[in-house]
């Protein structure tokens, strides 16, 4: 799912708002959204 989440964010699909509620229903972690967007929780 890390994949695939970072692809769209990458294809500016997803916002860092949408990539956050992953971390938050539990789908990824604070360090795998750090490494999509760049910037630490």
């Amino acid at each position: 799912m890390f994949e695939k989440i970072k692809r769209f964010y990458d294809m500016k699909l997803y916002t860092k708002e949408m990539v956050y509620m992953f971390v938050y229903k539990g789908i990824i972690t604070e360090a795998q959204y750090a490494d999509i967007v760049k910037q630490e929780v």
